[in-house]
């Protein structure tokens, strides 16, 4: 073993992931093509009804249908390259397309963190201020906000692909990178480098850490003024249907925030590479899945409208 080249130069990443896996490869391959046809039907059925139904032309569902491309472009950052994986004898990836996968893997999971964020605004407005809502919660103001998310999420993403870039690797007699992981993924990265990382850990820490700051205690803030406004409904009614429109985003919220700290924000020697995976694999397989049915498909304005693109009698029942 010895350090092969910098990302730039070294020929290539083995992502092994899954080679040690109780589980055969080819369930693993059926089960995770489930995941994602699952994962881009429901999230393209859900961008389909509410570009169509104009009845689902607010604020709310305009965030939503920017949550559901991200989303469905999140899965297909690293979905597609594990079902090629898991039927090759050699799942190598190149050092350009692993660093390119980095990239898109965190401009996409960033700016999911912050649309959340900013669901948690439109629903503080809706709750708080319904009688400007549509005035405070313009769909200007909305794409803003969603463009926004997204300079932020590339900035932050140029940064730690620039500090990457100059790592040098711990890689095998051919040069070859092996990374326990099944996709290019941040700590597999910096793990598997024999430079000096500090820099690294340290932007995860401090400016990372300040970009997951910023959104929580918006989330926080959000729902503390919305719980309190909720107290203080009249009716047991008003105050069921006030929490039946946050409990979906809040769930999301939960399964979210709870598996980027659980892997970016703990000291690596905490982390075993087992419990990362599983908690990677609920980062981009499971939460992207989840997204229509937890947000959506349980909700009755998306119900009707699917009832009325499939023409159906009971479209508003």
């Amino acid at each position: 073993m010895g350090c092969s080249p910098n990302a730039s130069h070294s020929s290539v990443f083995l992502l092994l992931g899954f080679s040690r896996a109780r589980i055969s490869p080819g369930l693993l391959f059926f089960l995770f093509l489930a995941i994602y046809l699952v994962t881009i039907i429901g999230n393209m059925t859900l961008v389909l009804l509410i570009s169509r139904d104009s009845r689902l032309h607010s604020p709310m569902y305009y965030l939503l249908r920017g949550l559901s491309v991200i989303d469905m472009g999140l899965s297909t950052v690293t979905l597609p390259q594990l079902l090629a994986h898991l039927v090759s004898n050699y799942p190598a990836i190149s050092a350009a397309r692993c660093l390119a996968q980095f990239f898109f893997f965190y401009a996409f999971g960033v700016t999911d963190t912050l649309v959340i964020s900013v669901m948690a605004l439109d629903r503080y407005v809706a709750i708080c201020n319904p009688l400007h809502y549509h005035s405070v919660m313009s769909r200007q103001l909305c794409a803003c906000l969603l463009a926004l998310s997204w300079v932020v999420s590339i900035a932050h993403t140029m940064l730690h692909v620039g500090l990457l870039l100059p790592l040098y690797w711990d890689g095998d007699a051919e040069g070859n990178v092996k990374l326990p992981h099944f996709f290019c993924d941040h700590r597999p990265l910096l793990r598997a480098s024999c430079s000096d990382i500090h820099s690294n850990e340290l932007a995860i820490f401090l400016e990372g850490g300040f970009l997951m700051l910023g959104p929580c205690a918006l989330i926080v803030l959000s729902y503390a003024r919305i719980g309190a406004t909720i107290l203080r409904l009249p009716s047991a009614a008003g105050r069921h249907r006030a929490v039946s429109t946050c409990g979906s985003h809040l769930t999301m919220v939960g399964f979210l925030y709870g598996t980027i700290i659980w892997v970016y924000f703990q000291p690596p020697s905490q982390n075993s590479q087992e419990q990362d995976m599983v908690a990677a694999v609920m980062y981009t397989a499971i939460t992207p899945l989840a997204n229509p049915f937890v947000y959506s498909l349980r909700n009755k304005d998306v119900k009707s409208a699917l009832h009325r693109l499939l023409g159906l009698g009971r479209a508003d029942s």
